[in-house]
This record gives C-alpha cells, structure tokens and sequence, in this order.
C-alpha cells in the first residue's frame, strides 16, 4: 500500500504564517511547527524537573510536532478572523477536526492509532494540550518581538495580546522560559558567541583564583 500522508504533510512548508501583516521575517507553518515542538519539550521538561510534574514530554513533542498539519487542508486561518466570533470560532474548529480525521485516514490502517493520538485534538490528553498550546502562544510572542525588533510595529498590538494570554496560562514553567531562556532570542549570533566566550572566560578566571581541589 502507498500512502501520500508525508508528501501531503510536507506542503505545509508553503503555507505562510501571518497573512494579515507585513512581515519582515517570513515564517512557514513547517518553521513554526519545529519551534513550537522544541518548546513543548522544554516546557515538559522543565514541569517535570523543576517543578515535580510527570507529563510526558516525547507525548507533548510528537503533538506539538503536528499541531498545525490540518492547515495543509484548512490553510492558515490569522487569529483577529478565527476568533472574531464565537459562530467562526466553532465552525473552524469544527473543519479542523474534520482535517484532521482526513490526513489520519492518509495512513496504512496498522498506523492510524498511534497517529490520531498525537493528531487529532479531541483525542490529546488535557496536561499534553495545555503545553503545546502554550508552546505556540511563546513561540508567536517570539515572532512579535522579532519583528518589533527590526522596527516592524504592525506586531506591537498582537504582541500585546500574547502577553495577556500568556499571563492568563499560569503556568510556571512558562514563566520560567520567559525569564531563562526568551532574553536570549533578541541577541544576534555575534552577541551571543561573544556573550558564550565571556561566561566561559570568567569561569576559567574562577577557577584559576580558587585554585585546585584537594
């Protein structure tokens, strides 16, 4: 038996995010999806290790991973439209989950399962889902300040808004990567080599001063 599922899930590199603004820096839902899977672990991760969660964190990857795969049926729906009502929000959700079932019903009939686990929302199990949706609330706070950082303000209101949504997760664990980890994303790769030979300099300095261990 062939199956198209990964030649028709590997199109969502040409869907382009942010379809309502200008943008300085492209992105495609393929991009994004990888960002969003990378925060989902870490946020799993981070619930786990810091703050005695027991999440699964390769579950939160693989549905982070393909959160955003309906889209290649659906296209990307920019947020002021999806939620600009409850009747739009519903009916999207709805053709999403329809999507979804879709590009499952792709699959050898012995993978079906195990894809519609991690594919399908309604079956994603709620502490899973709250992560990954945080994950891509992050990662598009991520995108705003980026964009603002090369003097685009058409992102400065939804930036905005990502805060208050972010602020409203309550999540620790998201709090803990906005303060140790999201300073970083505004550094340019000089600044952050330079910055890695200093801290790597100041601790050889350290070393060297208390001398070695008996």
């Amino acid at each position: 038996m062939k199956s198209h599922f990964f030649a028709y899930i590997s199109k969502i590199r040409w869907i382009t995010r942010w379809g309502l603004k200008r943008n300085a820096i492209p992105e495609n839902v393929m991009e994004h999806s990888w960002e969003v899977s990378a925060i989902a672990h870490a946020l799993a991760i981070i619930r786990n290790r810091v703050f005695e969660g027991n999440v699964d964190a390769n579950a939160v990857t693989a549905a982070a991973l393909y959160h955003d795969c309906s889209e290649v049926i659906t296209g990307d729906m920019p947020s002021p439209i999806k939620y600009h009502s409850k009747a739009i929000q519903e009916a999207y959700k709805s053709i999403e989950t329809k999507a979804e079932l879709e590009l499952v019903a792709l699959l050898p009939e012995a993978l079906q399962g195990d894809f519609a686990a991690v594919m399908v929302e309604e079956n994603i199990p709620r502490e899973t889902l709250q992560l990954v949706k945080a994950a891509d609330t992050l990662s598009a706070y991520l995108k705003c300040k980026a964009e603002m950082a090369c003097g685009n303000t058409e992102f400065t209101k939804a930036a905005e808004d990502l805060v208050v949504r972010i602020q409203r997760y309550n999540l620790p664990e998201v709090d803990y990567f906005i303060k140790v980890f999201a300073p970083s994303y505004q550094l340019t790769l000089d600044e952050l080599l330079y910055s890695s030979e200093k801290q790597r300099s100041l601790s050889q300095h350290e070393e060297h001063l208390m001398g070695p261990c008996d």
